[in-house]
């Protein structure tokens, strides 16, 4: 099993630094976008997943090690969240600080009540 959770972080993590720096990129401001989009997709992406693959298609447990431990597991990020929260803090930025762990957890809770929404409706 381990194999596979190996296999599905390794994707997760390079994915997670490319869409990150991507998004963050593209923003151009000082504000944590890219990890704020991470986590939203993930958060997403876990809320279908384990919902329609693994309730209504009953994907083996593998299945659950690689996207959802492995994968989902390196790709969000919430241990940057909670640095980046910090470090707006200790610079002072608290409004943007607030702003940004608002905005994350609820992105992140919209994002998992639609996933599952969307695999409700797939499945009928």
């Amino acid at each position: 099993m381990w194999v596979w959770v190996a296999l599905g972080g390794s994707i997760g993590a390079v994915l997670r630094y490319l869409v990150a720096t991507y998004v963050q990129k593209k923003a151009g401001i000082a504000f944590p976008l890219g990890t704020l989009t991470v986590n939203t997709i993930g958060s997403f992406l876990i809320g279908f997943f384990i919902h329609y693959f693994l309730e209504h298609l009953l994907w083996p447990p593998q299945a659950k090690a690689f996207f959802v431990v492995g994968f989902l597991g390196a790709f969000t990020t919430f241990s940057s969240f909670s640095y980046e929260t910090v470090f707006l803090i200790s610079q002072g930025e608290w409004l943007k600080a607030l702003v940004y762990a608002l905005v994350t957890n609820l992105a992140c809770f919209t994002a998992t009540v639609l996933g599952i929404a969307l695999a409700r409706a797939l499945a009928g």
